[in-house]
């Protein structure tokens, strides 16, 4: 059994998922982390600025900087303002000053309350026009946030595009602008690592795998990296700087009242305490939502992929209904998150409320006492706010990582996925032999055996058709072939090679499969044709399309080739059509091997008998292998393979098989018979 079949039936550590959880994806597992593993997925995490290091430090700079030089710069012409003009002391009397303020207290020693206005105007339109900042309360900001609800994906564009600075003005705006591309580049390169990841996946893992889940991590999950990607160094280290730089400007202007700036450390450990007692349910309910968003996504993309069977069958209502479920069941899990959230703030709002209210009575009794002025308790005020801002940042940060966490641990669920790795390290040659496959048996990961003992052997310049009942085996026979399926039992060979020791580059590329159901891209009819082949030349383009029967139609079409798939366009066109725009993909690639799966189960008579005309042209120099059920598709094959219950019963040509009187010609009688 695989891995990851194992993974599924077996959770790996923290308890068995939820039942919501296993419907939304077949890979979550160890859903409910402690905290050792919500460490290491946030450090995982962070190890990603190692793709933009220098960036990453400049941001880091100019963040510390928009907070620092306000906080250096701001409270002290309040001050100024308060003692010096509104109060008319005498600049001669100033105290309470940190060192680098006083050059500028003496250059304006003896200056009018005018001059001293003056003097704070330039500075205030300077912060504006450098740090826009310019008082107490008002420090004007730049960010490019949108309209947001709650839930994860209408937040989702700020957290992907969204640049922001604390400070404004010049400062602000290149800030502003290193954020905004630093932040893209960083989802850029974890969406594309997630969907290189998926494309590189086994077919089985592929198909156990839900589409909308998929989506749902590559564009909702994945952009919670940023707050990681920043949070976890700069909270701490920032946090820390501006404390011990408000600390050292207080302390360097109240040197005597070393109690303002201890009070603030005060709330540190009790902010920690209270936030921790949230984390495990942060991460439980952010993982809870997370899941219940994807499982709307999925209904979503599985009732529009399945529309026309919904309304065939009059299954509207049911749809509905089961979209209403998964629907009111995401937004109840976001509400929970947003309840939890209100509470955790709420909770250090009160904590915060105190400390003020501490500290607000200690600075006026001073105030009242007189061993501070007025101008004191303004400036004292703004550095309180910068005192306390660190200590709760950096014990809430904790807690605030917790849903980043659940997030990441989806995306990094679906990047642990092992991919199709190359078994060998050879380049299969331009294949001129065919293909054998010697005692090859296959079983599924969920322990069904699909094929056991099959021997069989095409050639180069071959049709083999693949024949017998549905269910026979004759779609994962072929699918071993380019190694889509790995054999579970004997051998599968290439021109000499089994396929085990080859790379899957070099064997994909000289084998090309056409699927029994039709995929084609929103773009238009020729480069969807030359989707295996960009550099194919018109005229190429055309003689596929003429051998596949679909030339004449394509022409007809107002815009010919260039007519956009997609959409409208795509459902105007018949199941036959597409089926043969994709057959003549398959052979402008001009692959070694080319496998068709059902290839004129849409067509009309003529035009199936004009493809299978055209198959005999096009495999003289290579193998075709064809898995058809109707007689006409498969009579003129150089070899029929009768497949039953995963075990080939006959093999030969049609005349040969009719003769023996066996497996296949009651499979033939009873095809003429229906059709009689």
């Amino acid at each position: 059994m695989s891995d990851v079949a194992h993974e599924r039936d077996v959770p790996a550590g923290g308890g068995p998922r939820t039942d919501q959880e296993a419907r939304a994806s077949g890979i979550d597992v160890n859903t409910d982390i402690d905290y050792a593993e919500a460490a290491r997925i946030l450090g995982r995490s962070f190890m990603y600025v190692r793709y933009f290091k220098w960036r990453y430090i400049a941001k880091f700079l100019l963040k510390l900087g928009s907070y620092a030089l306000p906080l250096a710069l701001i409270p002290w012409p309040v001050k100024i303002l308060t003692d010096h003009v509104i109060l008319g002391r005498p600049l001669a009397d100033a105290k309470g000053y940190p060192d680098y303020m006083w050059p500028l207290i003496n250059a304006m020693q003896g200056a009018s309350v005018l001059e001293i206005l003056l003097v704070l105007a330039a500075i205030g339109m300077t912060l504006v026009i450098t740090i826009g900042s310019y008082t107490v309360g008002y420090e004007d900001e730049v960010e490019a946030g949108l309209a947001q609800g709650h839930d994860y994906a209408t937040q989702t564009e700020n957290k992907i595009h969204g640049g922001h600075s604390t400070a404004s003005g010049i400062y602000g705006l290149v800030e502003f602008i290193l954020s905004t591309r630093l932040v893209q580049s960083l989802n850029h390169t974890l969406r594309s690592q997630i969907f290189a990841r998926i494309g590189s996946l086994s077919m089985t893992q592929l198909e156990d795998q839900r589409i909308g889940d998929s989506i749902y991590r590559v564009m909702y999950d994945a952009p919670q990296i940023n707050e990681v990607f920043y949070e976890v160094t700069h909270t701490p280290i920032m946090s820390i700087l501006l404390w011990i730089q408000a600390m050292i400007t207080v302390r360097s202007a109240y040197p005597e009242h070393p109690e303002i700036y201890l009070m603030t450390a005060a709330i540190l450990p009790i902010y920690f305490v209270i936030t921790t007692l949230f984390s495990r349910a942060v991460r439980r309910r952010g993982q809870a939502a997370r899941v219940a968003g994807a499982l709307t996504t999925s209904t979503i993309e599985e009732g529009m992929d399945n529309v026309l069977a919904v309304q065939s069958l009059g299954g509207n209502a049911h749809e509905k209904s089961r979209f209403s479920g998964d629907s009111d069941e995401s937004f109840k899990r976001f509400r929970a998150v947003a309840l939890l959230w209100i509470f955790i703030g709420q909770s250090g709002a009160v904590v915060g409320k105190l400390a003020e209210l501490a500290f607000l009575l200690f600075v006026v009794s001073m105030v009242i006492d007189g061993r501070l002025t007025p101008g004191d308790l303004a400036a004292l005020w703004v550095y309180f706010g910068y005192l306390r801002g660190p200590a709760m940042s950096l014990a809430t940060l904790w807690v605030r990582l917790q849903d980043n966490a659940a997030a990441m641990r989806r995306v990094f669920a679906m990047l642990d996925l092992a991919p199709e790795h190359d078994l060998g390290d050879t380049t299969l040659p331009p294949i001129k032999e065919g293909i054998r496959l010697d005692g090859v048996g296959l079983v599924y990961p969920d322990g069904r055996r699909a094929l056991d003992q099959i021997n069989l052997e095409a050639n180069v310049g071959q049709i083999v058709a693949l024949v017998g009942p549905t269910g026979a085996g004759k779609t994962s026979l072929a699918y071993l072939i380019p190694r889509f399926h790995q054999a579970t039992e004997g051998t599968v060979v290439v021109d000499g090679h089994a396929v085990d020791t080859l790379t899957l580059q070099s064997l994909r590329d000289q084998v090309t499969y056409v699927f029994q159901e039709t995929q084609l891209f929103s773009d238009s009819i020729r480069d969807n044709i030359r989707y295996g082949k960009p550099d194919a030349t018109q005229d190429e383009v055309d003689q596929v399309a003429r051998t596949a029967g679909i030339h004449d139609f394509i022409q007809s079409l107002p815009e010919g080739y260039d007519t956009t798939l997609g959409g409208a366009t795509s459902s105007r066109l018949s199941v036959g059509q597409k089926q043969r725009i994709a057959i003549a993909r398959g052979l402008l690639r001009e692959s070694r091997v080319l496998i068709l799966d059902e290839p004129t189960s849409a067509l009309d008579p003529e035009t199936e008998q004009y493809l299978v005309q055209s198959l005999h042209e096009a495999a003289k120099d290579r193998l075709a292998i064809i898995i058809a059920h109707r007689l006409s598709t498969i009579a003129h094959a150089d070899k029929i393979v009768f497949m039953e219950d995963g075990r080939i019963r006959e093999q030969g040509s049609h005349s040969e098989l009719i003769a023996k009187d066996g497996h296949y010609k009651s499979f033939v009688d009873l095809q003429t018979t229906s059709s009689s």
